[in-house]
């Protein structure tokens, strides 16, 4: 085989040289264009409403309202950061029925309390159920855990932008100390010892951090049976702003308090991530592209990739725990372990993503 190999001519080591090169360009090219040449410019803060709200921003002062605040939840945790200097703060939205997957993600990622002496809080942001058994169940896991942060609306797919809002008010007045803070959703998995690594790697007080896959020259719905339907009146751009998906982002302090200013002059009846794009796009801050983040997409499993990546869309039960026992083991992967590991995911996921869209076609055509 070696002398083989030695006896390649140039023209078939050029052939080889080119096809591998051709490879790497179709596996990782879209992430390439997306990570350095699509990323949103600044915002200017030359515009005077930019400063306005920058300004209101820092002399945020949430004190004299907490206790009227808290009356607005139904359990709203107030205690959970007192005293603590937070690091991250990760705030999963959930479901109310599903204990079973809260109670799973406390025994995964979110067990994680710190990373190299950097505390890390994580809280479960829910709306009110339709139930009030499951009412009664909630107050009792929020009295054990005291991790649940509840809205006084009806959970549904129609008020994630108000339990949006509710969260950032939570942050910005009972959690004022929290350097960073996650937003994700309860089917994801995520590597919060690779999330925490890479933050710790920013300067030293990073500010307009709003970062995740960010969703480029999206379109307004205009289909009137869409309950996030928009006239032109309401928002008049043939595109929304660049914003992050809401399945997964991170948004330093700073970022949170600037939303929250806004917050009141965005329509509510925007998608979740819609509006908070929209927020930070008042506020002058643009969102950072990072291909670690999911998106929607599941990635298929391999170790050392998971070890690398931030986030992975619709895990199921069973694969959350085998992904999180293997990836927090404390063995690490060398530079070329962790090059096949994205490979290997890369290749995977489009393979699977091609079956699932040869099995919708199957099932249209039928």
């Amino acid at each position: 085989m070696q002398v083989a190999l030695c006896r390649l001519r140039t023209h078939q080591w050029c052939f080889i040289l080119f096809n591998i090169m051709l490879f790497h360009a179709l596996l990782f090219g879209a992430d390439f264009v997306e990570e350095y040449l699509l990323q949103s410019l600044p915002v200017a803060y030359t515009d005077v409403k930019v400063l306005e709200i920058r300004e209101q921003a820092r002399k945020l002062d949430m004190e004299s309202r907490k206790d009227n605040i808290s009356k607005s939840y139904l359990i709203s945790g107030v205690d959970a950061c007192s005293g603590q200097d937070v690091f991250l703060l990760s705030v999963i939205f959930s479901n109310p029925a599903n204990r079973m997957r809260r109670d799973l993600i406390r025994q995964t990622w979110a067990n994680v309390t710190h990373v190299k002496e950097y505390t890390i809080l994580t809280m479960f942001a829910l709306g009110k159920p339709n139930s009030e058994t499951t009412q009664l169940e909630i107050l009792k896991e929020s009295e054990s855990h005291g991790d649940i942060i509840e809205g006084s609306f009806l959970e549904s797919s129609q008020n994630q932008t108000l339990k949006t809002i509710m969260v950032i008010q939570w942050i910005v007045t009972f959690c004022p100390s929290a350097r960073f803070v996650l937003k994700t959703n309860e089917d994801m998995f995520v590597n919060i010892l690779s999330l925490v690594d890479y933050l710790l790697s920013l300067r030293i007080h990073p500010e307009d951090i709003y970062m995740g896959r960010v969703i480029h020259q999206a379109l307004p719905i205009r289909d009137p049976q869409s309950y996030t339907f928009f006239i032109p009146k309401q928002y008049e751009e043939k595109f929304y702003p660049d914003y992050c998906s809401g399945t997964a982002y991170v948004i330093s302090q700073d970022v949170a308090r600037k939303v929250y200013v806004v917050s009141n002059q965005v329509p509510m009846s925007l998608p979740s991530d819609v509006f908070v794009g929209i927020c930070a796009h008042h506020a002058g801050i643009a969102p950072i592209h990072s291909s670690r983040f999911s998106g929607h997409r599941h990635i298929i499993y391999n170790r050392c990739c998971y070890k690398f990546i931030f986030t992975s869309a619709g895990t199921q039960d069973e694969e959350l725990i085998v992904e999180w026992r293997e990836i927090s083991d404390g063995k690490k992967c060398s530079v070329l372990q962790t090059y096949y590991g994205l490979v290997s995911c890369k290749v995977w996921t489009y393979l699977d993503k091609l079956k699932y869209l040869k099995n919708e076609a199957l099932s249209f055509s039928d």
